[in-house]
């Protein structure tokens, strides 16, 4: 779920059951709509001020489950369609406003669970039962979305992200309770506007999850919590670091056997500085597969 967001609210995601336990060989298709709206940090540097986004966004993602030497895995790909419509004041006094719609930066995450989730054909699978599960997932965001050199505010952002991140997943009978920590790297834009280079200091995370299930479906209820990401025009530092904690709400409810709707929403509960946003959003997933 987290990589169904687009990349203006990257920091701020939230992705419970991420390191949950699945049988081999199962295959997701994920499609639906994200809503976010809210307030945009520019750059000290910046002639733009009181910066605000609504995004639609219409993702599309496939999700495949694996054996890695004996040990439970995945692997995501997503690809976000996105709709954005930005207004800012110029200079303090003339309102500038920005419509653009287009391919947002596709991302590809791989994930195994090295302690405590072994592969298991579907049939071993409905024996077994969770205890302490340990995992790790790598997600790369690819710079290949809407960009134009000449504008602040885009869609895309022209640059390579890798984020690494550690998570555990421990069961108390209905009740799961799931810690993640990461660090996004970013790589340089050599074509931010007006012909400048952009970098960015790595930004940390960290998210706490509490999952209740019934039967079939399950609620969650979400904290996450960033800082970092300093920002550097041409090798001078601009404001200050991100940084802010947000909550959110999931909710998982079955169709049939092979479909799932899962409705989540989250806001800001403290932000720094940067962008602070609120969404929600409804996906549909479609299973089948399992040996």
């Amino acid at each position: 779920m987290a990589l169904l967001a687009p990349a203006l609210a990257a920091a701020q995601t939230m992705d419970p059951r991420a390191y949950t336990n699945l049988p081999v060989g199962l295959n997701f298709l994920l499609a639906g709509y994200t809503y976010l709206e809210g307030e945009i940090g520019f750059d000290a540097s910046s002639p733009l001020q009181d910066g605000h986004t609504r995004v639609h966004a219409l993702p599309l993602g496939y999700v495949r489950s694996l054996d890695v030497l004996g040990k439970a895995g995945n692997i995501a790909l997503v690809l976000p369609l996105v709709d954005l419509t930005a207004t800012a004041t110029f200079n303090g006094a003339t309102e500038a406003r920005r419509e653009v719609s287009g391919l947002g930066d596709p991302a590809l995450r791989m994930a195994v669970n090295f302690y405590g989730a072994p592969a298991l054909r579907r049939e071993e699978f409905a024996a077994w039962r969770q205890d302490l599960i340990a995992g790790a997932s790598l997600t790369i965001s690819a710079p290949l979305g809407q960009y134009d050199a000449d504008r602040l505010v885009n869609i895309g952002t022209h640059r390579w992200s890798v984020k690494p991140e550690l998570g555990v997943s421990q069961a108390l009978g209905p009740w799961t309770v799931e810690l993640a920590a990461g660090v996004t790297w970013f790589t340089r834009n050599d074509e931010f506007f007006n012909g400048n280079t952009r970098e960015q200091d790595p930004l940390y995370s960290a998210q706490l999850h509490v999952t209740r299930s019934f039967g079939r479906a399950w609620g969650a209820f979400s904290a996450t919590y960033f800082d970092g990401g300093l920002t550097s025009i041409n090798g001078v530092e601009q404001g200050q670091k991100l940084g802010g904690t947000r909550l959110g709400l999931t909710v998982s409810l079955p169709v049939d056997r092979q479909n799932s709707v899962r409705l989540s929403a989250h806001g800001g509960l403290a932000a720094r500085t940067g962008s602070d946003f609120k969404g929600a959003a409804v996906i549909w997933q479609h299973l089948w597969g399992g040996t």
